[in-house]
């Protein structure tokens, strides 16, 4: 038993080895974790805080996920889009607020693709057009779409978080490891 399990049970803490998974990156090492005697499954992909940690090391999967997760709240919020009596200011205030903080949970963490942001991108004029009631065959750009909403692109967003994000870490004590790394 290693000395992390023994301190774990010395203040009654205890490992659940059915709910424990194992995702390996980059190791050549294949054999079987094991814990009182029992495996601990490996996995190819988990979630973690609510955000998914694949084996590949990409965003791709967690995009997906975030799309799918933004497209349930824009949904949801059909009523208000449609409803006359309220604002544009205000329908994109509950855009940024419930839909599009859904759609870049963790993006100022997570490496970002020409593709990734190009998805995102698609999503957010989508949902502008449907906001401004835009549809067919009327046409403007996106551009255009950005400045009547004024909206920046997905990834300008991403990197003004992005740095804001960067600029507490300097402020952090020097024992810490997110300053470390």
């Amino acid at each position: 038993m290693s000395n992390n399990i023994f301190t774990a049970k010395s203040t009654g803490l205890e490992i659940n080895t059915s709910k424990t998974k194992s995702l390996r990156i980059n190791t050549r090492i294949n054999s079987a974790i094991t814990l009182d005697g029992q495996s601990i499954k490996d996995v190819n992909q988990f979630t973690y805080l609510g955000s998914i940690v694949s084996k590949n090391g990409g965003a791709g999967d967690d995009i997906k996920s975030r799309l799918g997760k933004a497209r349930f709240a824009f949904v949801t919020l059909r009523r208000i889009w449609r409803n006359k009596n309220i604002s544009l200011m205000t329908k994109l205030r509950i855009f940024e607020s419930n839909v599009k903080s859904v759609l870049l949970y963790g993006s100022k963490t997570s490496k970002q693709t020409k593709k990734n942001e190009n998805d995102l991108q698609v999503f957010v004029n989508k949902c502008l057009r449907q906001i401004l009631q835009i549809r067919w065959p009327e046409k403007i750009s996106n551009s255009e779409l950005r400045i009547r909403t004024g909206q920046s692109s997905i990834t300008n967003t991403i990197k003004k978080r992005k740095w804001g994000w960067t600029g507490h870490i300097p402020r952090r004590p020097q024992s810490n490891i997110t300053r470390q790394a």
